[in-house]
């Protein structure tokens, strides 16, 4: 595995094209591109798991990772124009070279934003604080039932309230479109059978091809 490494992680082969593709010629996009590129080779290579990261504080903006306290329009905007064309291009690209048909695709986070102003008092401000009760995933690829959106918040965007989706069902539909079964792999343990969806999970049959 470590004599390949120096080969995949070699993206000078790769056409202009594709690098244009995944945003590598633009300095806004290129750190994410060569990230989502190298995911794509060392998917190609039989690599199992991959993932990938974007965002993470930098001297002196403590903030550079999409925790928008402060600022929820400045600091997304900054951060989701650095991803956005090259997630893109990493899912056309697997779906044009056949690959997407058994790769799975999460695109997460575990928390949203409020829809309301995080500030002091008696002032309107332009953070948004942490949100637990509704936020968006998506997921692409093998098994997946494509242009599909599932469930719905309040009318403010505050909880999910039309067919919410417990951290217990998403993860029991992950194992599930890898090819397992989360109520088998459970072991005993002070007097109860666990696994890794807890004693919980259903799979989100809905958004099943």
């Amino acid at each position: 595995m470590q004599l390949a490494v120096a080969a995949v992680a070699d993206l000078s082969k790769e056409t202009a094209k594709t690098k244009t593709l995944y945003g590598i010629d633009d300095p806004i996009t290129a750190d994410c591109g060569k990230r989502c590129l190298l995911a794509r080779r060392l998917l190609e290579k039989g690599v199992r798991f991959v993932q990938i990261y974007s965002g993470g504080p930098i001297a002196g903006s403590p903030r550079t990772s999409w925790d928008a306290h402060e600022n929820v329009k400045e600091n997304h905007g900054a951060e989701a124009v650095k991803i956005d064309k090259s997630i893109a291009a990493l899912v056309a690209d697997l779906k044009q070279r056949g690959m997407l048909d058994d790769t799975l695709v999460i695109f997460t986070t575990e928390f949203g934003r409020t829809p309301f102003t995080q500030s002091a008092g008696n002032v309107v401000g332009t953070g948004r604080d942490h949100n637990k009760y509704g936020f968006s995933c998506w997921l692409a690829g093998a098994g997946l039932k494509p242009g599909t959106a599932f469930g719905s918040t309040d009318e403010i965007g505050w909880k999910a309230v039309e067919h919410p989706v417990a951290w217990y069902d998403f993860h029991a539909t992950v194992l599930h479109l890898l090819g397992i079964d989360h109520e088998k792999l459970t072991y005993y343990h002070n007097g109860i059978k666990r696994r890794l969806t807890n004693v919980h999970g259903e799979v989100v049959k809905e958004i099943l091809a």
